[in-house]
């Protein structure tokens, strides 16, 4: 019998129930939930075989309550997020030790990926933009965006990555999710195209419209992507630079999925909503013109808010 004293540390996020527990003396994470916990906790087991930086899943089973797995967190005390949270000191930029302590877990991540590609078949890519950017849902709670130029505009997302290697992917990945020593939260893992979860580390930040507290440099955002690049070439890979606009388009969709409020009312809500569909549009605007998305050119939450930002509102 588990006699374990165990602390409550978040609830799970999107369509994932159950929550994040931590031991006691902090070396152990309990993590609850429904039947889907179970394909969370196989696939990290099998992740540690791959070579990914990843804890060891010590126990899982199943109570009264649903699905269980305890992972021993020996990966470091707090994620890269916290880490640069505590290191700001009034500032707004990331401490470039997090940045490196990032680009080091990110390229041990990105060498096994490359080491362990997956057949995904000829609809991988496809497959991809409906599960990473929950494009279905996102389509169905914003039909007005359903339209011939955001569809043309990932099958050319799709046709840039062809040929590109397919690997198990976190789906999620940032800086709430890396610790010092490696990547936990495995929830909406998927298969991915080679550098899809490390390439964006850094340019998901401006998505959460300014509420981390921290950005990155430009000089930091480029040095963390020579890293990369520099990891895929010794791994016999393209780099993985040229495809960061097309990832991010996928990505844009992702932050707007789940995102219309049920309750028309909330006003916070219904303007963050407006907030993410303006990102969207504005990544698919530079998408189009350039290839790119430079996520620095974002509006934060507060401009966007006060009307400082207002192109392509609906």
């Amino acid at each position: 019998m588990d006699t374990t004293r165990w602390r409550f540390i978040k609830k799970r996020t999107a369509d994932a129930d159950g929550a994040v527990y931590a031991s006691a003396d902090g070396t152990r994470y309990r993590r609850t939930g429904g039947s889907a916990l179970r394909r969370e906790a196989v696939f990290q087991q099998t992740a540690v075989t791959l070579g990914y930086p990843v804890p060891q899943v010590l126990e899982h089973g199943e109570t009264s309550t649903g699905m269980f797995f305890v992972d021993e967190e020996s990966l470091g005390g707090q994620s890269l997020h916290e880490e640069a949270l505590a290191s700001l000191d009034g500032r707004r930029e990331l401490s470039d030790q997090v940045v490196d302590q990032l680009a080091e877990v990110s390229s041990r991540l990105l060498a096994a990926q490359a080491a362990h590609p997956v057949d995904g078949g000829p609809d991988a890519l496809r497959r991809w933009v409906e599960q990473a950017g929950w494009t279905h849902n996102v389509f169905t709670e914003n039909p007005d965006l359903d339209t011939r130029r955001a569809r043309a505009a990932l099958t050319r997302a799709t046709d840039e990555l062809a040929g590109t290697p397919m690997a198990w992917g976190h789906l999620d990945y940032g800086l709430p999710n890396v610790l010092p020593a490696g990547v936990i939260d495995w929830q909406h893992h998927g298969v991915t195209p080679l550098g899809y979860d490390v390439a964006l580390a850094l340019e998901v930040i401006p998505f959460k419209g300014g509420a981390k507290g921290y950005a990155a440099t430009p000089q930091q955002r480029e040095r963390y992507l020579g890293v990369l690049d520099a990891t895929a070439r010794d791994a016999g890979q393209s780099r993985v630079s040229p495809y960061q606009g097309a990832f991010l388009l996928v990505k844009s969709l992702f932050f707007l999925a789940l995102m219309r409020p049920v309750e028309p009312a909330r006003a916070d809500k219904q303007q963050k909503w407006q907030y993410r569909r303006h990102l969207f549009l504005k990544g698919l605007d530079q998408y189009e013109r350039t290839g790119n998305i430079d996520t620095a050119l974002f509006p934060t939450f507060d401009s966007f808010a006060s009307g400082q930002d207002t192109a392509d509102r609906p």
